[in-house]
């Protein structure tokens, strides 16, 4: 929890599918019931992405759990959601998407000295043979892990 930082949730499933190129912090407009259901972890990015739309960037397919003690002022669950950037980043980000073919990507979603904040990066797509690698590298890495741990004992 260094610099105030408290990350809720990590998209583990951008980092399988994409080659994360460039991330960005950007704050996410939100109604009180969701800061709340947030805080107590009931969010999930794992089929998230993020467009711009109109000069402005949305956060799509975010699923954030209504807040079970709230009322008529919880809203829908996969709604979406604005992020918060400075229209130079915003028109960067357009610019990769549209000339390049990249993607944008929630890579993560955090509090920083109590306000969310979301972890964006502009992604490009991994073809299967590079996730299989992924994979390879992953359980390599777990048996050398193992192997390290066993030979301590």
């Amino acid at each position: 929890m260094a610099d105030g930082i408290k990350i809720i949730d990590n998209n583990k499933k951008a980092y399988f599918d994409y080659f994360i190129e460039d991330t960005y912090e950007a704050g996410i407009a939100l109604v009180g019931c969701e800061v709340k259901s947030i805080r107590l972890g009931q969010i999930n990015l794992k089929d998230s992405f993020c467009i711009v739309k109109g000069g402005e960037l949305f956060l799509m397919n975010a699923h954030i759990k209504p807040y079970e003690k709230g009322s008529y002022y919880n809203v829908d669950a996969k709604r979406p959601r604005k992020l918060l950037l400075h229209k130079k980043e915003i028109d960067k980000l357009r610019g990769a998407v549209t000339q390049k073919s990249y993607t944008i990507v929630p890579t993560k979603i955090y509090f920083r000295q109590g306000l969310v904040k979301v972890e964006v990066g502009l992604a490009k797509g991994k073809e299967l043979h590079d996730k299989r690698k992924s994979i390879a590298d992953r359980e390599s890495k777990r048996e050398i892990d193992r192997a390290v741990k066993e030979y301590r004992k």
